[in-house]
């Protein structure tokens, strides 16, 4: 089962990636050079050669990667940052920055750029960054004022277990650190993106890093713009220290560590957890295929519009196929699945026909790949959609192009060897908004 995964997740990783070249179809997509005259900063050349991918030309969070991405690049004109050594609402450090490019954010699509870029392209790409955002201008970080750490031990992880009760951190993370029991597990960002919370087992996923000074940081901090406070005034140094112990001795033993019977156990143990618990898995595998991308319509930024996710309505122009609108995927019963039936929907998903016996492309809905999923996963993300909140948005039906232009097209392709491109267009191709 998780070969057939692996090998579908990188078929669908091309998929995106192929989907991301696709939306570099405007000059915001790609790195521009500065006005001619006016030479390119040490810091802009870095910026334009390694991250306007996902952090897009002007900084906004908005390249072409973006929307494959959970969580969404970094908005740096903003200038509001989630890990940091500084109070709550006050700007990061040099010395911050400089982390998170050196380090990279575990867990994230942030990779680590120490060793790949030498210290001065990455200290000059933290100075650019840092004039995306007036803030930088006219304001001072203001950092977190060092305290004694509590030495780790099991008198301490048991003092902050009674913290971790005490603050109600299993209401986000669960009784276990791992979401066990938690009554809160639908998250979104100050910025509208989804999110979740940490599984406090895997410290190797932690963005701001794994031990325990890092976790400490990260209670005296809060994270900005997630539900994550700062626990300055509710709790003590010694109580976040003493709780920063706990979390670390939540630690599970990871694969690369395991013997082949412990990693044959482990993997049994996810499986029986995704069969007991198929709308969560469903959610995880609709967001890692990166379902979202293309069945929820975006805004000029490349962005979500509100309140749209899943909705449909994203036009898409497959040259020399037609003009394509995604498909509305809430379960609204007059305008999405909702009055489907499960096999309406697994057909449509292994096979490419609509309810309607239209067929789709085998791309960007890559269907074939999809028909290898186990039926589990299937019936996983049949029972996650089934979740999904109703949103009324009538997409129009596609529109082929004619035959003489699409004879034409083929033609061009499989003899000339022409790459005719495909568009994807911003706003909302359905009715919601009053847009059709």
């Amino acid at each position: 089962m998780h070969r057939r995964l692996l090998r579908f997740a990188v078929a669908a990783s091309i998929g995106v990636a192929a989907i991301a070249t696709f939306m570099q179809r405007t000059p915001r997509a790609a790195a521009q050079p500065p006005p001619q005259g006016t030479p390119a900063s040490p810091g802009r050349a870095v910026y334009d050669a390694h991250c306007v991918e996902c952090h897009g030309r002007e900084g906004k969070g908005d390249g072409p990667a973006a929307r494959t991405l959970v969580p969404q690049p970094r908005d740096f004109t903003i200038g509001r940052y989630k890990i940091r050594s500084t109070e709550t609402g006050s700007l990061p450090t040099d010395a911050d920055l400089v982390r998170s490019v050196k380090v990279g954010l575990p867990g994230s699509a942030m990779p680590g750029w120490d060793g790949i870029l030498p210290e001065h392209e990455i200290v000059a790409v933290v100075q650019y960054i840092k004039s995306l955002s007036p803030r930088f201008a006219a304001e001072l970080p203001e950092p977190v004022a060092p305290t004694t750490p509590v030495p780790a031990s099991a008198e301490s992880a048991a003092r902050g277990a009674t913290v971790y009760a005490t603050l109600q951190c299993g209401k986000c993370h669960g009784d276990d650190g791992r979401g066990t029991g938690a009554t809160a597990t639908g998250f979104t960002d100050d910025w509208g993106a989804p999110m979740a919370a940490a599984n406090l087992t895997e410290p190797w996923t932690f963005r701001g890093g794994p031990g325990a000074a890092d976790v400490y940081m990260r209670f005296r901090a809060g994270i900005s713009g997630t539900p994550m406070p700062s626990y300055k005034g509710t709790a003590s140094d010694r109580d976040m220290w003493d709780l920063a112990n706990y979390v670390a001795s939540l630690r599970r033993k990871p694969v690369w560590e395991m013997t082949a019977d412990e990693v044959r156990a482990f993997y049994g143990a996810q499986e029986a957890e995704s069969l007991a618990n198929p709308v969560k898995r469903g959610e995880y595998l609709v967001n890692i295929l990166a379902c979202p991308l293309c069945h929820s319509p975006a805004d000029a930024e490349r962005r979500t519009m509100p309140g749209m996710r899943l909705a449909g309505g994203l036009r898409m122009q497959l040259s020399p196929f037609g003009v394509y609108p995604t498909g509305n995927l809430t379960s609204d019963k007059e305008t999405g699945l909702g009055n489907w039936t499960d096999e309406e929907i697994k057909r449509a998903i292994t096979k490419g026909i609509l309810r309607d016996g239209t067929r789709m492309l085998p791309f960007p809905m890559d269907w074939a790949s999809f028909s290898t999923l186990p039926a589990s996963d299937i019936d996983a993300i049949v029972a996650y959609l089934r979740t999904v909140p109703p949103v009324r948005n009538a997409v129009p039906r596609l529109t082929r192009t004619a035959l003489p232009q699409y004879l034409w097209g083929k033609f061009q392709m499989l003899f000339l060897g022409a790459d005719i491109p495909s568009f994807f267009f911003g706003g909302n191709a359905g009715s919601a908004g009053g847009q059709r």
